[in-house]
């Protein structure tokens, strides 16, 4: 490309290299990729991954996580006890206890009187699942349901319960399960990034940290970007005023170079993470404002999701963005919405819960199944932890609350290779202890990876001496809830 002439009589005319003539051309290399932005042939990875494929055939392309911070009751959604209605009241038996601690919180308790739900329940679909009236559009889609009621995890508090099911570990540090798959499936997409999260507005019962959805060890390139709700979805995405496109363009171009330069003197490979990152948000700067765009939906749409559903920020909201995103080849999308953490006043508080959430994500199962997507996106809908069969606090006639329980809580997946219409596991009759096929929270992350076509055992990566992988040490797929 040094070949031009040189005897043009204008210094535009010397000699340039081939990064300063495609400079040259409208917006450079910038002009190019914008021209091929949202392009991407559908199924044709921009990012294969570190694994170049998966280990074996595949059941989902995605999954989008509904995450519902705080502990959901089990006894008031999907774990039915009869029993503890007929027992309200009586004391916690020793037997069915069995010396397991509790928390301090309701440790100390004169008495542990058993409350059984005051809501009703009914049977839905043609497994029969028993599903509360809290819970009308879920029931209503039980059909595409495995409703798993045995799961269980070591963690009593929200921080560790919740970094464990987010990372495989109780102790921050570990990568995400988003950055797990970023790093082994790569990306679907070459404009939007790999790893989604979004987040509730107004809800503040317990703190969400970064580090729930961040890459730990990984390359920092793997962890999930938070969209928020509101003009700038992305924090810092948009150029600043006077800066237009082909100047952030001509800047990005000047800070590869010099970002090439010190990778040639140190060998950091951050430096690679470094530059991606800076093109995927120039990218983003067209990308992000189209899919955040919700006014295109018709209004069909809207009425699915329900009455929150033009409020950005909301679930509602945020499970419609969600569709949007695995749409255009977002691998994992992660909504949280936090509030179900009912120490005290629970009747109240998880009815106004599940008014929030249930119809939206009952529309994003509608909504997928419609298009075609859900066989090929699962959805997994729970929290951290269950909660206790016994009142925390005054028990009375209306009012009860319920504690952590980590021996038994209800989750529930759907789409991308689960048996729809089943119920796996089973509690005892006072809802304490699992009596059948018990699911542990590494359990649960094997099943998730290999119905994405991973074996949990071979995704790894090394790290101060080690081979570190998501389900740590142990694990086992489940494949009775396989489809």
């Amino acid at each position: 490309m040094n070949d031009l002439p040189k005897n043009c009589g204008n210094s535009d005319c010397l000699p340039v290299s081939r990064r300063q003539l495609l400079a040259r051309m409208g917006m450079g290399l910038g002009g190019i990729a914008l021209a091929d932005l949202l392009n991407t042939p559908r199924g044709v990875a921009a990012d294969p991954g570190i694994l170049k494929g998966t280990h074996h055939l595949a059941k989902a392309k995605r999954f989008i996580y509904l995450f519902q911070s705080g502990g959901p009751s089990q006894l008031e959604t999907f774990d039915y006890k009869p029993l503890l209605n007929e027992k309200n009241g009586e004391q916690l038996p020793d037997s069915v206890r069995n010396g397991q601690r509790l928390t301090g919180m309701s440790g100390n308790q004169a008495t542990l009187p058993l409350a059984g739900s005051i809501f009703k329940f009914a049977q839905a679909g043609r497994s029969g699942a028993w599903i509360s009236e809290l819970l009308p559009h879920t029931a209503k889609v039980a059909d595409d349901l495995c409703i798993v009621r045995s799961m269980h995890t070591e963690a009593i508090n929200h921080d560790p319960a919740i970094t464990f099911l987010q990372t495989g570990s109780q102790i921050s540090g570990r990568p995400s399960i988003g950055a797990w798959l970023n790093y082994g499936l790569g990306s679907d997409n070459e404009n939007l990034p790999a790893f989604v999260v979004l987040i509730t507005k107004g809800k503040t019962d317990q703190p969400l940290y970064s580090r729930l959805w961040g890459s730990g060890f990984l390359p920092s390139r793997f962890q999930g970007v938070q969209f928020r709700s509101g003009k700038d979805p992305v924090l810092y995405l948009n150029n600043p005023p006077g800066v237009d496109s082909a100047s952030r363009r001509n800047m990005l171009d000047r800070l590869r170079e010099l970002h090439e330069l010190e990778l040639e003197a140190t060998g950091d490979a951050e430096l690679n993470t470094r530059i991606a990152q800076y093109e995927m948000a120039f990218k983003m700067q067209s990308s992000v404002p189209e899919v955040t765009d919700t006014s295109s939906e018709p209004e069909h749409i809207f009425d699915l999701y329900g009455p929150d559903a033009k409020t950005p920020g909301t679930f509602a909201a945020n499970c419609l963005l969600a569709r949007r995103l695995a749409e255009r080849g977002v691998k994992f999308i992660q909504l949280y919405h936090q509030g179900w953490d009912q120490h005290g006043g629970l009747p109240a508080g998880i009815k106004r819960q599940c008014q929030e959430t249930d119809q939206p994500a009952a529309a994003l199962l509608a909504d997928l199944k419609q298009r075609g997507m859900l066989d090929e996106t699962l959805v997994i809908w729970g929290g951290e932890f269950g909660r206790t069969n016994y009142s925390q606090g005054k028990l009375t006639a209306t009012d009860y609350g319920r504690d952590h329980h980590p021996r038994s809580f209800s989750v529930w997946l759907a789409g991308g290779g689960v048996k729809g219409g089943s119920v796996y596991g089973e509690t005892c009759p006072y809802g304490y202890n699992i009596v059948q096929n018990g699911v542990h929270v590494h359990d649960f992350h094997a099943t998730l990876l290999h119905l994405l076509g991973i074996d949990h055992e071979r995704l790894t990566f090394r790290f101060q001496g080690r081979d570190y992988r998501l389900t740590d040490v142990h694990g086992t797929v489940v494949r009775d809830i396989l489809s």
